[in-house]
């Protein structure tokens, strides 16, 4: 079921742009039964409360913010739903701060504000699920404000022409989250980034597994994954390609960078590819290390000029 929800996605980016929406009323807050003009509609009318938004296929240029409440947000079809350009508050696309959100089978694309961090998706407050879904184009993927007890979610997930890190205005990337309690992130790709890291989060906990990080045609791209405070969890089974343009080539993974909040005591860093694309004379450091912090870094594929560990 997985591989043919994929191939649909695949199928629906290939064929191009996408029709408008073929109803005067796409939004379905299923548990009702009632259809709605706008997104911000179905988000008003299940409130304080819990509802899935049905959304039919279509390209929207249309934002919502939720305020409470538990919404899902899913495709009726995965892949057919774009939401293009269009934000709220300056932000993003959805805006989020109730109880809890999950986003499926979404694509979010060309999303740019003044402060240059316009993002598919900003989680202020609450937990966040994301599945089947496509950031690109954009300053940024997701990103967070900061929730100590909630936990963010990315699962089967694509990251593509994200990030900047230009104008004297703080960096966007493809994702980052802020000091929130864990952030996950599962069976995904990062590739083509345009400035700032793939990953950069602040979490306590993280895991990062099962994913791809091709930056071979990145361009000023700085770290694969930051973790700017230091985090114990898990970061495995992964692949790593080091592309040519880069704004900081030292490190793929970096820990500690900006100080030592949480522990970094135990990361498990471990069965992963990493390698420096062909035609490409230097060498980098898989692991770069700040937190001074005992981190298990075992059993990965490192290719040429690629040194294990590097203390800072």
């Amino acid at each position: 079921m997985m591989k043919k929800r994929l191939a649909l996605i695949a199928a629906t980016l290939l064929a191009g742009p996408l029709p408008a929406q073929d109803s005067e009323a796409p939004f379905l807050v299923r548990e009702q039964n009632r259809a709605f003009g706008t997104l911000q509609q179905a988000v008003d009318a299940i409130g304080d409360g819990s509802g899935t938004i049905e959304i039919a296929p279509g390209n929207y240029r249309q934002c919502a913010v939720q305020e409470a409440g538990q919404i899902a947000f899913a495709a009726r079809e995965p892949g057919t739903v774009t939401f293009d350009r269009k934000t709220c508050e300056g932000k993003a696309v959805l805006v989020l701060r109730g109880r809890s959100a999950s986003v499926d089978g979404i694509i979010f694309q060309n999303i740019r504000v003044p402060d240059a961090n316009g993002a598919g998706i900003r989680i202020e407050r609450g937990d966040l699920i994301v599945t089947e879904s496509l950031f690109r184009d954009s300053e940024s993927g997701i990103l967070s404000a900061a929730d100590p007890s909630g936990t963010v979610r990315i699962e089967r997930s694509t990251f593509a022409g994200l990030g900047r890190c230009d104008r004297d205005l703080d960096c966007a990337h493809s994702i980052y989250i802020g000091n929130y309690g864990r952030l996950v992130v599962r069976r995904s790709r990062f590739e083509r980034g345009t400035g700032g890291h793939y990953v950069k989060s602040r979490t306590a906990r993280i895991e990062v597994s099962d994913s791809s990080f091709d930056d071979t045609a990145g361009k000023a791209t700085n770290y694969m994954i930051d973790l700017s405070e230091g985090a114990t969890g898990t970061i495995a089974r992964n692949m790593f390609v080091q592309g040519r343009d880069k704004e900081n080539y030292s490190a793929l993974i970096m820990v500690a960078a900006e100080g030592q909040t949480n522990s970094s005591e135990g990361l498990d860093i471990s069965d992963n590819d990493a390698s420096i694309a062909p035609g490409i004379d230097r060498s980098t450091s898989f692991v770069a290390d700040k937190s001074g912090d005992s981190l298990r870094i075992a059993d990965n594929r490192l290719g040429p000029r690629i040194a294990r560990f590097e203390q800072r």
